[in-house]
C-alpha cells in the first residue's frame, strides 16, 4: 500500500504536487481542502463514499473539500494534483478581507471529472516544480491564480458513476462491480440482495440519478477503460464487460466518449 501524501500539513493556500508511481494503492483519506487529480500517463480508479471514476490519461478529476476518497492503479501512472484550501484565494492567508477578481469563477462544488485544456496541463506541470515550504513569490501566485481561473472553467467528462447509498441497491452494485459481465436480469440481482426488482429499480433511479440499465451500462464502460488502459485488446475487453458482439461494444464505447476503443488510448 502507498502512504499516502498528506496537504494538509503544507501551509501553502494552493500548491502543486506530481507523482509517478509502479502502481497505486492510496488509502482511503479526507483532506481539508480541495483536490484536482491530473493523470498525465496511465489510467486511474478513484472512489468515494457516493461515487466512482475511471480516469485515462489527459484526463481530471475534482474532489471537494473533506471528502473521503482512496486512489487505485494496477499499471504506472503519472499523476499532478493541485491542492486548494477551502476558501480557494490565495491572498487568504495573508488578507483576511482579499478582494476578489472581479471576473474570477468559482470552483466546482461538486466532485467530477473534467477535462483540462492544454494549458491547465502545462500550469500543473510548472506549478508541481515550485516550493511548497515558503510562500510563493509573486510570479507564482500569478502562475497559480492562471491555474485556478482555468480550473473554474474545465468542462466536464462523462467519467463517473453514483454509487448506491441503501444496502439493498449497494448489494447490487457490488456484484456487478465485482463481475460487469454477469448476464443476470434485475430481477435475478435484487432477489440476490433481498429486494424485489420494482423496489431496486426505484432505489437506483433515486440514488443514482440512473435507470438500472443506463447505470450498469456505465459500470461496463467504466470498466472497459480500466481494461484498456491496462493493455487488453478491445476483443478481450468487449467480453470482460459483457458485450459478446464486439461491434455493439465499439458503438456504445464511442457515443459514450466520442472515439472508438482502438483510438481512445492513442
Amino acid at each position: 500500500m502507498t502512504e499516502a501524501f498528506d496537504p494538509d500539513g503544507i501551509e501553502q493556500a494552493v500548491f502543486v504536487v506530481g507523482e509517478r508511481h509502479a502502481a497505486l494503492d492510496e488509502p482511503w483519506r479526507a483532506y481539508r481542502c480541495a483536490r484536482l487529480i491530473h493523470v498525465k500517463e496511465g489510467v486511474l480508479t478513484v472512489r468515494t463514499e457516493s461515487g466512482r471514476w475511471v480516469v485515462p490519461p489527459a484526463r481530471a478529476l475534482w474532489i471537494v473539500a473533506d471528502t473521503l476518497h482512496c486512489l487505485h492503479a494496477t499499471r504506472p501512472v503519472q499523476l499532478y494534483s493541485l491542492y486548494v484550501a477551502t476558501d480557494s484565494a490565495l491572498d487568504a492567508a495573508d488578507d483576511p478581507d482579499p478582494d476578489p477578481a472581479p471576473d474570477a469563477q468559482p470552483l466546482p462544488a461538486q466532485s467530477g471529472a473534467l477535462v483540462p485544456d492544454a494549458l491547465v496541463q502545462a500550469l500543473l506541470a510548472a506549478a508541481a516544480d515550485l516550493p511548497r515550504d515558503r510562500p510563493p513569490d509573486e510570479p507564482a501566485r500569478r502562475l497559480l491564480q492562471v491555474l485556478l481561473d482555468r480550473v473554474a472553467g474545465l468542462p466536464a467528462a462523462p467519467l463517473g458513476l453514483n454509487w448506491p447509498v441503501d444496502p439493498r441497491a449497494r448489494r447490487i452494485a457490488d456484484a456487478l462491480s465485482a463481475n460487469p459481465a454477469q448476464s443476470l436480469v434485475l430481477e435475478e440481482l435484487a432477489a440476490a440482495a433481498g429486494v424485489t426488482a420494482r423496489t431496486a429499480a426505484r432505489l437506483f433511479a433515486k440514488e443514482t440519478g440512473q435507470t438500472f440499465g443506463q447505470w450498469r451500462q456505465q459500470l461496463r464502460l467504466l470498466a472497459a477503460l480500466e481494461h484498456l488502459g491496462a493493455g487488453a485488446s478491445v476483443t478481450q475487453v468487449a467480453v470482460e464487460v459483457g458485450y459478446s458482439d464486439v461491434s455493439s461494444f465499439i458503438a456504445v464505447f464511442r457515443d459514450a466518449f466520442g472515439d472508438t476503443p482502438a483510438r481512445y488510448f492513442r
